[in-house]
């Protein structure tokens, strides 16, 4: 077996799809003969905690070493599982944090990461380290590590770092220091993956010195076992379920998909008596303000937050699935992680985002009605449309080929056989 050192702070028991990309990597890795250490967090204070998928890890047997430090997540670690707050608050607190965390407030972590990582690797041989982010601070991290001890460096962008659809510069310093250290940490890496080519497009333009064969795309997926393990609710139901899973958050906001439904009310409701809009995750206080001011609630099954495993259950079990990207700057480089999660249940999607990476992604699927993001008549007339052919039967089934492309097995294949040629160029 050969050894992998993992720096993620995002990692179970944490919740949401951030920690998933990771966990699915370290757990799929022994079947290529790599055989991963995870160095995460300790106990946090977070939006969503679930032990089903620590449970996973630990079913894999995956050695994770935990260390806490003095970021906000890990000071505010006895609150356990905390409700996220309003929109205003959210925003004004990120604002904060990144007028005086540079590059963001995961630094102290990162710098214990740091000294953990460097006692293992004087102690045991690892043959390649591999970080994730965010947080970016971990990629100052890993830089420092490769310098110190000379191991191959992997790092995986799941977001942009510089300049991305959620950076804040208060000043021309802070983006300078940002491109700074990205640069140089860009530098110390021996290959950088990324979910999908916006994000690599961005890379090549921003630092002129990476080349082509540099970054690699090794999107999101879904892992197959997950949907083995459940099966869907088969009680009998009248009505078109249609689901959303995720959160909603700054721009991404269901109103515009709310206000449409609230249209179809009033000029069609023999079409929306018969369907029921569900959600799984965090609704948001907002949103619910929303739903009670159009009077939607007839139609609303609100679930909350649910563990991985029921909340793909929640997928299986409906007719059509929607999801939302809003629209802001830099946003085509955006395709959330929960979209293939949507194609590895099979069903017809409902996709209102903006042209980029999320829209291609929908379109190459094969069973996606796509509208803008903001086109209220748009999402009727979509929703309309949808329901007629689900009346008849004929929903659209996607293209088997482009959904066996992100098993997560397979995805955890292509990243073990970069691993692998940057082990054959240190030998060579």
């Amino acid at each position: 077996m050969f050894k992998v050192l993992v720096i993620a702070y995002y990692f179970p028991p944490m919740g949401l799809s951030g920690v998933q990309r990771t966990l699915k990597f370290v757990k799929y890795m022994q079947k290529f003969n790599w055989e991963p250490t995870v160095i995460t967090t300790g106990m946090t204070a977070y939006f969503a905690h679930d032990e089903s998928l620590l449970k996973e890890a630990e079913a894999a047997s995956i050695r994770i070493i935990r260390t806490s430090a003095a970021d906000p997540n890990s000071l505010l670690a006895n609150l356990g599982t905390i409700k996220p707050p309003g929109e205003l608050i959210r925003k004004i607190l990120k604002r904060i944090s990144q007028t005086f965390f540079i590059p963001d407030n995961k630094v102290s972590w990162s710098k214990k990461a740091f000294k953990i990582a460097s006692k293992i690797l004087e102690e045991e041989k690892f043959n390649i380290i591999f970080v994730t982010m965010p947080p970016f601070s971990a990629f100052n991290t890993a830089a420092k590590l490769k310098k110190k001890f000379n191991i191959p460096l992997i790092a995986d962008y799941r977001d942009l770092w510089y300049n991305s659809h959620l950076s804040f510069y208060p000043t021309p310093l802070h983006s300078y220091l940002h491109k700074k250290m990205e640069y140089n940490s860009l530098k110390a890496a021996d290959k950088v993956t990324v979910t999908n080519r916006r994000i690599k497009e961005n890379l090549l333009d921003t630092y002129k010195f990476l080349t082509f064969d540099d970054v690699a795309i090794i999107p999101h997926g879904f892992d197959y076992a997950d949907f083995e393990s459940v099966k869907a609710n088969t009680k009998h139901n009248l009505k078109m379920i249609l689901t959303y899973s995720g959160i909603f958050y700054e721009h991404n906001t269901p109103q515009y998909f709310l206000k449409a439904f609230k249209q179809l009310s009033i000029e069609q409701p023999d079409i929306t008596s018969n369907i029921e809009l569900h959600f799984v995750g965090y609704l948001g206080k907002e949103s619910k303000k929303l739903i009670r001011k159009l009077k939607l609630e007839e139609f609303v099954k609100d679930h909350g937050y649910l563990d991985h495993k029921d909340a793909v259950r929640k997928i299986v079990s409906s007719d059509v699935l929607w999801m939302m990207l809003g629209r802001w700057r830099h946003n085509e480089s955006i395709l959330p992680g929960k979209i293939y999660e949507y194609v590895g249940s099979r069903k017809p999607i409902i996709a209102c985002v903006p042209d980029g990476a999320a829209k291609t992604a929908a379109q190459e699927y094969g069973a996606s009605f796509i509208a803008e993001p903001d086109d209220i008549k748009g999402i009727k007339n979509t929703i309309v449309k949808v329901f007629l052919l689900y009346q008849q039967k004929a929903l659209p089934v996607p293209n088997e080929e482009y959904v066996e492309k992100f098993r997560r097995d397979y995805l955890t294949e292509q990243l073990t056989q970069l691993m692998q040629f940057l082990i054959k160029e240190e030998i060579v």
